[in-house]
């Protein structure tokens, strides 16, 4: 795969921007993360949109996100992988503990061999780390993104936490 993977798989700029805009239309109020570059179109067709709220860390976003939820607001909370890593405690003990509606957009690192050293443990293990947690998951396409959000807003609709997936197909 690498730089030269099937197009289908990337999710590239027009559909991120969809994907913003379709979400927000079927219902999700507020944005909250830390920017990943994964998600760089879909994050600045939020902030075209005065939706996003930029956070520091990501435990902090889902916080937000997580008292949005208590005022009946949907939120979404994006955020890299490394940071999905450092939240699992909050989101266990939080998130699905008390059944808040928050979809997590996860920028998927290292899952290539050829990325940064950094990501490349974490990327590996991303599967496991969501199934050992219980969050319902699916990976965001090309040719699936709409299909994804839709599911998405079914499982926030049945108090249902899940998470959406960028694979990262490129390098800074």
């Amino acid at each position: 795969m690498g730089l030269h993977c099937d197009v289908s798989l990337k999710l590239r700029e027009v559909s991120q921007r969809k994907m913003f805009d379709l979400l927000l239309h079927i219902g999700i109020e507020n944005f909250i993360g830390v920017p990943d570059s994964t998600m760089k179109y879909f994050i600045s067709q939020g902030l075209k949109k005065k939706k996003i709220i930029i956070t520091t860390r990501e435990d902090e976003a889902i916080g937000i996100a997580a008292g949005m939820s208590l005022s009946k607001q949907n939120s979404l909370v994006f955020m890299q992988n490394a940071g999905f890593a450092n939240s699992i405690s909050t989101i266990t003990s939080l998130v699905q503990l008390y059944e808040f509606p928050i979809i997590f957009l996860i920028g998927w690192r290292g899952y290539l061999k050829s990325d940064a050293p950094e990501h490349y443990k974490i990327g590996r293990i991303q599967p496991k780390l969501l199934k050992a947690i219980g969050l319902n998951s699916k990976t965001v396409t090309e040719s699936n993104w709409k299909q994804c959000c839709k599911w998405a807003m079914n499982k926030i609709n049945d108090s249902t936490p899940c998470a959406l997936i960028i694979k990262r197909e490129f390098h800074d």
